[in-house]
């Protein structure tokens, strides 16, 4: 029943969002940019669906991703063009795919249980973000995806200040018509340098219910350590009113499926942002693991993991470790020409 009320409480968040001073009218999956005098409107629809047996309310959108300026590297995907106002952008053979788990909390550090509480990163933390970032400094990013938690949060950002490509990521906000106003961009040159950001709680850790804020060890010896170990690991079992693993699966793969990768089909390369147990749950999905084999899947935080899509299919390629072409950057021809063109800008 919490869990139920929890996701009735957050599911306001994702309403609707505007991508400022843009010209043009573009079909992107099912959703409409339209062109208006000061910017371009992203077109939102609210449905209710069901899937895998989960009730959900989620939203569709997009924006629309600007073409690089004359002096910029052009990443080697696929950009809708501005002439062809009626049809859809062609399709990328291929495209990136980033998860990475936030850096260690305030709360990781003091061994309580998190969920869904709003904290941030320690300074460990943020090195892990600052660290992953330098793993991913040569992949191209062209939106990123968060929850809808700070620490997540500060990991992207972080992150991205390590890109040697050196676009700006900015967090769409749509809070109210006032944000919406008060956020725009009116530099076209600006818009051209910025990725979008968007949040969604959807991509939350696991809400842990009754536990949230308990010392792990104390809840270990006041319920038994079998018990507990039961509550994190078991697939199908949640803490005292908390969401399960599998609970947690169905929101975030169900919003993966409905907003991440038709981007992904249309050719933008994807950075997420997010947490264990609502990345495990997007692995299992990736990687077709069975219930047995997620539970015994575990993520370091701060460490990136790299997948390419293409073809309809998600080939994992692991953990960027250096910038070199022995790397993962060798594993895709698009890949080590991306970086071949960061290496001619910057040099």
């Amino acid at each position: 029943m919490a869990g139920a009320v929890f996701h009735q409480g957050i599911g306001r968040l994702q309403s609707y969002q505007h991508f400022h001073n843009s010209g043009f009218h573009q079909e992107v999956g099912n959703v409409s940019v339209k062109s208006i005098s000061k910017g371009f409107h992203v077109d939102i629809g609210w449905s209710v669906s069901r899937k895998r047996g989960y009730r959900s309310c989620r939203t569709s959108f997009t924006v629309v991703r600007a073409t690089a300026s004359q002096t910029s590297v052009v990443d080697p995907v696929s950009t809708p063009s501005h002439d062809r106002t009626n049809e859809h952008p062609k399709k990328s053979s291929e495209a990136a795919l980033i998860l990475i788990r936030h850096g260690e909390s305030l709360w990781n550090e003091k061994n309580l249980f998190t969920g869904c509480v709003d904290v941030p990163l320690t300074k460990k933390g943020v090195e892990e973000a600052i660290e992953a970032g330098k793993r991913i400094s040569n992949i191209p990013v062209d939106m990123i995806y968060t929850s809808s938690l700070i620490r997540a949060q500060m990991t992207a950002m972080l992150a991205m200040t390590q890109h040697r490509r050196r676009k700006v990521p900015i967090i769409l906000h749509n809070e109210s018509e006032q944000a919406r106003s008060w956020s725009q961009i009116f530099s076209e040159d600006t818009k051209k340098q910025s990725i979008p950001v968007i949040t969604a709680w959807q991509l939350n850790e696991r809400m842990y219910g009754e536990l949230q804020g308990l010392n792990k060890q104390e809840t270990a010896d006041r319920f038994g350590k079998e018990k507990v170990h039961e509550w994190r690991r078991s697939y199908d079992i949640p803490p005292p009113n908390g969401e399960s693993l599998e609970m947690c699966a169905e929101r975030a793969v169900a919003y993966f499926e409905d907003e991440i990768e038709p981007q992904l089909l249309s050719g933008k390369n994807i950075m997420i942002a997010a947490h264990g147990n609502s990345l495990r749950s997007i692995i299992m999905y990736l990687d077709k693991l069975t219930s047995q084999e997620v539970i015994s899947l575990e993520l370091s935080t701060g460490i990136p993991m790299l997948y390419i899509f293409k073809e309809g299919r998600f080939i994992r390629r692991g953990s960027p470790v250096g910038p070199t072409e022995a790397g993962v950057y060798a594993y895709t021809r698009r890949l080590a020409q991306y970086r071949q063109k960061l290496d001619e800008m910057l040099h």
